[in-house]
């Protein structure tokens, strides 16, 4: 949740960028089907609207088999493993999930998967061995290992209790997990077990990721295998000066007092280690972090050799970001070998690759401004930069050593769209080898260059085909095509397709918008505005990309409103001058943006300039209360969905980055706040929020409920019971989306 400051309120419209400046244009043609009006109860039911959308999309290391988890036409949400024979491209069950077990999940695995975004039944994860023989299954706190030869399910024996975050070890011959906040490997062999850590426990965790390395650093694992399986390294956290929090999470037929550290921003983190246990006898060797201990570990990477061990060692401020190497066969201190910074912040990724074949590493920085992919050799010269540009790389997705090409996915060819690209890996020309406009999504084989392209875009539901490493088209694993089989095809000739166009910021800078106009539009009229908004960085609304979270616009559209979003200033792909403008003021200028947005939007002839609402969730949550309060001229209405209100009841690692500290930027943090502007809301305000949200904690928006009570203004609430922060389940987003078209209608229109 990201803001920050406008120019001046008088500001005129904002200048059109000309047709040619706009890169974002795609060749959607318009669906055609049937035209049976969208209900909001037909929104979320089984079968799902995308149709077959498998999702866990692997291919086998060998490249002979596809394997995919899909969910039941009669429960989206129930999920088995399936197959493909890439040689025959037959498809069958792999494992129905009703053969393993179905218990409930632990506390700790719920909230790993709320970290994790998923959210379903049955299998849910899987993992294949390097030598493609077998698969590893977790299934409610148990582990099941499937063998391809034989086509027999195990149970394997890991003794009482849950198992979380298990792996397959590189070579197949162990299981790893966490069991009771220590690490054990079993023997597949032997079924020998063995526990590697013995004083987890209380506050003190091993092997396991603490709460911003996986809420904020996309780092679910606190382990990591050696490529030869002689040693685990890991982590060891201490949460004993984490503050301790006794939350109520709310459900319906009572309130759950559960305790939980949370390094609200200012406060105390985990305190981390580093270690390496040797598998054969236990032994742990330490390694030499620094002497800093208030920082984050928020990347570990062994070398091909097994013996050194890379990781990134990030300062608290976050505007420092080491790549670090320790050999683990002398006591030296580890060797800084890259070292990013910045007046702002450093963004993570996950684009670190060791080659094999030459002492030489693949390494991702904004250093010149975009994220570009950058060759090092292993002690930090700078061999070469393989791709540059007014444009941003996402991430790699393979690396082909033996024929010399690194592929990735980027930006290039269109800001809203993701397309798959390759380049030299001593440097060239790019490549660019998906063709189709929208977002492509490769998975590559570990040990063949053909790879899964998971495709989508706002007139095709997600498909998933197998191409060649030139991108040539082999076969369908799910064409998923709208046709009158669909579950979408009745509903499909309604839908309808953006306009995508291009306004000016303040500073000059392009700002992306898409704009929804109503079934059966009429330009003689004038139609009420949602302007729907997420805001923060590190997300992209205005896409040409399939969305479940589309479904309501398009409800929307049926029902004779325009929608129109509008990516302002501090959201991602777009560089850092683009996103660091938010950088100690959130709040400021991303709400300038979107009042620029609405001024565009008045400037149309079929726009009803008074009646605009502004509707988001979580950070969207908080820019569409900042935007009501501080701009109620814009706004006529908002929606709230479990926003952050103050900044200092949300987490270090996030907050920090883009707020500093509150020790040194107090009036940042205070500015940031809703809660100054509450004297600033007049009518038409709509919140709701999970009740036992542990990311966003409800107290964010009950905080809101009295300052907004004590000011004797008058607003709507609705509370969701159990619900956490996304909002899962049928009945609940049908009753809440049910509940925000009603409070549209009747502040818009009435």
């Amino acid at each position: 949740m990201t803001k920050k400051w406008i120019s001046s309120a008088l500001m005129a419209v904002p200048m059109l960028l000309s047709q040619s400046a706009i890169a974002a244009k795609s060749d959607l043609q318009q669906p055609t089907g049937g035209t049976t009006p969208l209900t909001i109860e037909r929104l979320y039911a089984s079968p799902a609207l995308a149709g077959s959308s498998p999702r866990g999309l692997k291919l086998s290391p060998d490249g002979q088999r596809v394997t995919y988890l899909a969910g039941r036409s009669e429960d989206q949400h129930l999920y088995d493993l399936w197959q493909m024979n890439v040689a025959t491209g037959e498809q069958a069950i792999l494992l129905n999930a009703d053969q393993l077990k179905s218990d409930e999940l632990s506390d700790e695995e719920k909230a790993r998967r709320e970290r994790q975004r998923i959210y379903g039944q049955g299998i849910m994860e899987y993992f294949w061995s390097d030598d493609s023989q077998a698969l590893l299954i977790p299934a409610s706190g148990a582990l099941y290992y499937y063998a391809v030869a034989t086509q027999k399910v195990e149970l394997l024996p890991t003794g009482e209790g849950f198992t979380t975050d298990a792996k397959l070890s590189p070579k197949g011959n162990f299981v790893s997990f966490v069991r009771e906040q220590n690490l054990y490997v079993l023997n597949l062999k032997t079924k020998t077990l063995t526990a590697l850590t013995h004083d987890g426990g209380g506050a003190i965790k091993n092997g396991m990721a603490e709460f911003v390395a996986q809420e904020e650093m996309d780092r679910m694992t606190g382990y990591w295998w050696a490529p030869d399986e002689s040693s685990i390294a890991f982590t060891r956290i201490d949460e004993s000066g984490v503050e301790l929090v006794t939350r109520n999470e709310i459900y319906a037929d009572g309130i759950k007092l559960t305790e939980q550290r949370y390094p609200y921003a200012g406060k105390n983190n985990v305190t981390i280690e580093l270690g390496v246990v040797n598998i054969s006898d236990q032994a742990v060797k330490w390694v030499d972090i620094g002497q800093e201990k208030d920082i984050y570990l928020p990347r570990v990477k062994w070398l091909p050799d097994s013996k050194q061990l890379s990781f990134q060692w990030q300062s608290r401020d976050q505007q420092t970001l080491d790549l670090r190497i320790a050999d683990l066969r002398s006591n030296d201190s580890p060797q800084i070998v890259i070292k990013e910074q910045s007046q702002a912040w450093v963004n993570l990724n996950n684009d670190l690759y060791f080659l094999k074949k030459q002492p030489q590493l693949i390494w991702a920085s904004e250093r010149d401004g975009f994220n570009h992919l950058y060759l090092f050799d292993l002690q930090g010269r700078l061999i070469k930069q393989l791709t540059k540009g007014d444009w941003a790389v996402d991430e790699v997705a393979y690396i082909d050593e033996k024929a010399g090409w690194v592929y990735f996915t980027g930006r290039k060819a269109s800001i809203i769209e993701k397309h798959l690209f390759r380049v030299p890996i001593k440097g060239g020309k790019i490549e660019q080898i998906s063709q189709r406009s929208g977002m492509h999504a490769p998975v590559f084989a570990d040990n063949q260059a053909i790879y899964l392209d998971y495709f989508n875009s706002l007139a095709q539901p997600p498909q998933i085909s197998l191409h060649s490493s030139e991108g040539k088209h082999l076969a369908w694993v799910e064409q998923n095509k709208v046709d009158k089989t669909h579950p979408l095809h009745p509903f499909f000739g309604l839908w309808q397709l953006p306009e995508f166009g291009q306004i000016k910021a303040e500073d000059g800078q392009a700002l992306q918008y898409r704009l929804f106009k109503p079934t059966a539009f009429d330009a003689t009229k004038k139609y009420p505005v949602v302007v729907r908004v997420y805001g923060g960085p590190h997300a992209q609304l205005v896409v040409n990309s399939w969305s479940e979270h589309d479904y309501f616009t398009q409800y929307l559209l049926q029902q004779g409103f325009v929608v129109f979003q509008l990516d302002n200033r501090g959201s991602a792909h777009r560089g850092t001058k683009f996103e660091h403008v938010i950088y100690k003021r959130l709040g400021e200028v991303e709400v300038n943006d979107q009042k620029a947005g609405v001024d565009y939007l008045r400037s149309l002839d079929y726009v009803d300039g008074d009646n605009i609402a502004i509707y988001g969730h979580s950070y969207g949550g908080y820019m569409a209360l900042m935007s009501l309060f501080k701009a109620p001229t814009h706004f006529k209405a908002a929606i709230s969905g479990a926003p952050v209100s103050d900044w200092s009841l949300y987490d270090t690692h996030y907050t920090e980055r883009y707020l500093s500290h509150p020790e040194t930027n107090a009036k940042g943090y205070e500015a940031s706040s809703v809660l100054p502007y509450v004297k600033g809301y007049q009518s038409g305000l709509l919140m709701y929020h999970g009740m036992a949200d542990d990311n966003v904690l409800f107290e964010n928006s009950t905080r809101v409920y009295k300052a907004l009570q004590d000011e004797g203004k008058l607003f709507q609430m609705i509370d969701y019971p159990g619900s956490k922060h996304s909002m899962r389940g049928e009945k609940v987003r049908t009753h809440l989306y049910r509940s925000l078209a009603d409070f549209l209608e009747k502040q818009l229109k009435q």
